[in-house]
C-alpha cells in the first residue's frame, strides 16, 4: 500500500507539470483514481495519499466497495452501464462517464430518486467497432434530446481513444473531441465544461489538448486484478 501512496504523489506531480507546460491551473485537472478490481485497502490507501476522486466501471463492484471507503470520496462511474443496473450508480455518483444512450439517460433520471445526476456522453470519436460510445456525428441531437430530460445535467464529453504505444497517437481523438464538444455546447448554447480524456499511457497529452478528468488507474494501482 506505500507503494500505492508514492505512485499516487508521483502522478500528482506530473499532473501538476502537465498543467503548468499548458499554462493551464492544477485544480483544472481532476484526477480520477481509477480502482475497479481493487480492493477497498486499496482506494484507502490512495485517500490517504490525497486522493478524493475514484473510478469503478462495474456497478455492483461499486456498490460493495463503496461503504468500506471513507465517506468524503466522490465516485465517478466511468465504464458502460446497463439500464438495468442504473439503479445501482444513480444518485449515487458525482458523475456518470459513459452514457451512450437518451434511454439510459432516462433510466438514471428515474433512479435517481430525486437527485440532479451529472452525465457525460460517452462518443466515439475513432469510430471503433469493439468500442461503445456515440458517433459524433450523433452527438449534437442526443445532446439535446437529453436536455429534455429532467433529473440529468449533460456537463460534457468523454472518449477513449484506439490504444497506442505512442501517447501522441492519442492526440488526434483529443483534439476532436475538444472541438466536438465546443460546437454542441454552441448548438445548446449552454457551457459543457467537461472533457473525460486520457488514462495512464497519454493523460499529459490529454491535459494539453484540455482535458479536465483524466482516468488513471495502473499508474496509480498498478496492474489489475481479475475482476
Amino acid at each position: 500500500m506505500t507503494d500505492i501512496a508514492d505512485r499516487w504523489r508521483t502522478i500528482r506531480a506530473r499532473v501538476d507539470a502537465a498543467c503548468a507546460a499548458a499554462g493551464r491551473p492544477t485544480d483544472s485537472v481532476t484526477i480520477i483514481a481509477v480502482s475497479k478490481t481493487h480492493p477497498a485497502a486499496a482506494v484507502r490507501a490512495a485517500a490517504a495519499a490525497g486522493a478524493i476522486d475514484f473510478g469503478e466501471n462495474y456497478a455492483q463492484e461499486l456498490a460493495l466497495k463503496r461503504p468500506d471507503c471513507p465517506p468524503e470520496l466522490r465516485w465517478h462511474f466511468i465504464g458502460r452501464l446497463q439500464r438495468n443496473k442504473a439503479k445501482l450508480v444513480a444518485g449515487q455518483v458525482a458523475l456518470v462517464h459513459a452514457v451512450d444512450s437518451l434511454e439510459l439517460a432516462r433510466e438514471l433520471a428515474k433512479r435517481a430518486d430525486g437527485r440532479l445526476q451529472p452525465i457525460l456522453i460517452s462518443v466515439n470519436v475513432a469510430g471503433e467497432a469493439t468500442k461503445g460510445g456515440v458517433e459524433p456525428e450523433a452527438v449534437t441531437d442526443l445532446a439535446r434530446d437529453l436536455a429534455l430530460v429532467q433529473g440529468i445535467r449533460l456537463d460534457g464529453l468523454m472518449t477513449m481513444p484506439p490504444p497506442s504505444e505512442d501517447p501522441e497517437a492519442s492526440r488526434p481523438a483529443f483534439d476532436a473531441l475538444r472541438g466536438l464538444r465546443d460546437r454542441v455546447a454552441q448548438a445548446l448554447g449552454q457551457p459543457l465544461p467537461v472533457l473525460s480524456m486520457g488514462m495512464s499511457d497519454d493523460f499529459e497529452v490529454a491535459i494539453a489538448c484540455g482535458a479536465t478528468h483524466v482516468r488513471i488507474g495502473t499508474a496509480i494501482f498498478g496492474e489489475r486484478e481479475a475482476p
